[in-house]
């Protein structure tokens, strides 16, 4: 017997986050972005961009303590995980307009950084799990995932 999908319990792959590799990523990305800007005089269009990234990192490593902390109770709430979400993007997304703003138009990096980490995350994320999937190996390291049977069914509790 199968568990229904509304009853599984909520499962997050740790293992596709790696937020190390994303800010070694960020940093590359942010050197790179300052080696360009550099030559043609826009020094702080990089610095801002890297501003950017670091942002989405940070919101992102934000996003990953939330969840932990919030599925760690015996009954999640679903409201709990939204009004969590929307003030910290409603915060990001301030800080991220206000540093645009004020600092017009070298500060456009930082709206560019905050999306061009978004790409990141998803395709840092996504990847090793479709490679997974892929190559036909369902467990995933720390998702809980692979506890099918030898027929590659999935056990039965009953």
């Amino acid at each position: 017997m199968t568990t229904p999908a509304q009853d599984a319990p909520l499962v997050f792959p740790s293992v596709a986050f790696r937020p190390i590799r994303l800010l070694v990523i960020c940093v590359a990305l942010t050197a790179a972005a300052i080696g360009a800007a550099a030559p043609i005089g826009h020094v702080l269009i990089g610095a801002f961009f890297g501003a950017g990234l670091g942002l989405g990192l940070l919101n992102a490593v934000l996003v990953q303590r939330s969840v932990e902390s919030i599925t760690a109770h015996e009954h999640p709430l679903k409201r709990k995980m939204a009004l969590n979400s929307a003030t910290r993007l409603l915060v990001i997304t301030v800080i991220g307009l206000t540093i645009a703003f004020v600092f017009r138009p070298a500060g456009l990096g930082v709206v560019f950084g905050l999306a061009l980490f978004q790409v990141l995350l998803v395709l840092t994320t996504a990847l090793p799990v479709w490679k997974k999937l892929r190559t036909g190996d369902a467990a995933v390291p720390g998702t809980g995932a692979g506890d099918e049977g030898t027929d590659g069914r999935a056990a039965d509790d009953g």
